[in-house]
């Protein structure tokens, strides 16, 4: 078989000019003469890997079993790597600047194994409230069975109540005999779109716990991330995404990915292997294709969502809306301005009533979609307290404003016009 030449080295840089992440997406961590010439990566359909050699087979295995740090250097089985995985970890990590990233085979089993790799038997989880349902029913309902407590705090607190907040963490971890393991946050909150002080969370983290044991800082940014909000940069080490989302983006793939530090990534990638959570090649495939329309979709995504809540804010069937770009909040307000560089195109609407109200707007729209998730091309619409938190206790919910009359929004890619006037007739059947 002929080769067409000798591979190139990744290019980051021209002529002084770093590249942008959506020109990297169209060919970043790959390179055409390793695939007979052909311009995209084909889906890798095997299993396992043949080794060139005995000494290369070991050197590989060095890795997998830990006993060597870092991206691997060989592939060895579909378990732990893979050529289409390994492409998209190396695009996922240019979006926020991360040392290196894991792709999982959904963003539940990304959230799982980050937290069975970081937490053990008696140790205590920090965590911001709210979190998507499934993440709060791991921590508080599963984790719990093996020793470990948590102790939350709502999205918004001030760096004091973070300083009080740790130090009760602190004891509690004492008395168990165990450690504070992990800040965990989500930001901004599903589904109230609370945002989270990153920065003011770093800091107290830092003085609560001045040593080299410090508890990891690891914050789900599937809402919006990678375009509108870029963690890493405000003192998080570890982002989770629910790539189902928008780096997706198109409805049609689960998978998640965890993008940090190399320090902790490498604490995650062991358990990974063990555990088999892997993203599979057909769908690392399709993430690759769909990062490189992802800045296009979310920047249509953003400006609809714009549109839409510019329209839905003095409806006189809505009685308020949970956009983060009509944040009333002053200490809201100032966390956006300095952690966001948009408002997303998700959002919660609050119809004028409760339960029966929210129902007759979801069942009268005829263009967005009732269906659960967020960041697709298409329109969806769902009712949070009935469906995605229907599970979490009627007390926290209260607590935590998801309200019978909360409908949660995400805007797609169609007309913005043609999507007002869906809203629009919906809202008149209330």
């Amino acid at each position: 078989m002929a080769m067409r030449g000798k591979p190139k080295a990744d290019i980051k840089t021209i002529g002084g000019r770093t590249l942008n992440p959506a020109t990297l997406m169209m060919g970043h961590g790959y390179d055409p003469v390793l695939s007979e010439g052909s311009l995209k990566p084909p889906i890798f359909l095997t299993s396992t890997f043949a080794f060139e050699n005995a000494a290369a087979g070991k050197r590989f295995f060095e890795h997998i079993t830990g006993k060597r740090q870092g991206p691997a250097d060989g592939l060895v089985y579909s378990r732990f790597n893979g050529p289409n995985q390994e492409i998209l970890e190396d695009r996922l990590a240019i979006w926020d600047g991360a040392d290196d990233s894991l792709v999982f085979s959904s963003g539940m089993s990304a959230i799982a194994t980050l937290l069975l790799s970081l937490v053990n038997q008696n140790d205590v989880v920090v965590h911001s409230g709210p979190l998507y349902a499934a993440t709060e029913t791991l921590i508080a309902r599963i984790l719990s069975r093996f020793g470990v407590s948590f102790v939350d705090f709502p999205a918004g607190a001030t760096r004091e109540e973070l300083d009080t907040l740790l130090a009760r963490a602190r004891t509690l971890a004492d008395e168990k005999g165990g450690k504070v393991a992990l800040v965990y946050l989500e930001s901004p909150a599903n589904p109230t779109n609370a945002l989270v002080d990153v920065e003011a969370v770093r800091a107290a983290r830092d003085a609560a716990f001045p040593g080299d044991q410090k508890p990891a800082i690891a914050i789900d940014n599937t809402f919006l991330g990678p375009l509108w909000q870029q963690p890493l940069k405000q003192g998080a080490e570890l982002v989770v995404y629910s790539l189902t989302k928008y780096a997706g983006g198109h409805s049609d793939l689960v998978a998640g990915g965890v993008s940090g530090d190399q320090r902790l990534i490498d604490i995650i990638r062991p358990m990974r292997n063990t555990i088999g959570t892997i993203c599979d090649p057909n769908t690392a495939w399709m993430l690759l294709r769909s990062l490189e329309t992802l800045e296009l979709r979310m920047s249509r995504a953003g400006e609809n969502a714009l549109k839409v809540c510019t329209f839905l804010k003095d409806h006189p069937k809505v009685e308020g809306l949970g956009y983060l770009g009509f944040i009333a909040d002053p200490r809201q307000k100032d966390i956006f301005d300095r952690h966001c560089s948009g408002a997303g195109s998700t959002f919660s609407l609050f119809i004028r009533g409760g339960e029966a109200e929210s129902f007759r707007f979801l069942d009268a729209l005829k263009i967005a979609k009732l269906a659960v998730s967020l960041g697709g091309t298409e329109t969806l619409a769902s009712h949070p307290a009935a469906m995605t938190h229907l599970s979490v206790p009627d007390e926290r919910k209260k607590a935590l404003g998801i309200t019978d009359n909360l409908v949660r929004v995400s805007i797609g890619i169609e007309d913005a016009d043609d999507l007002i006037a869906d809203f629009d007739q919906a809202l008149a059947a209330v």
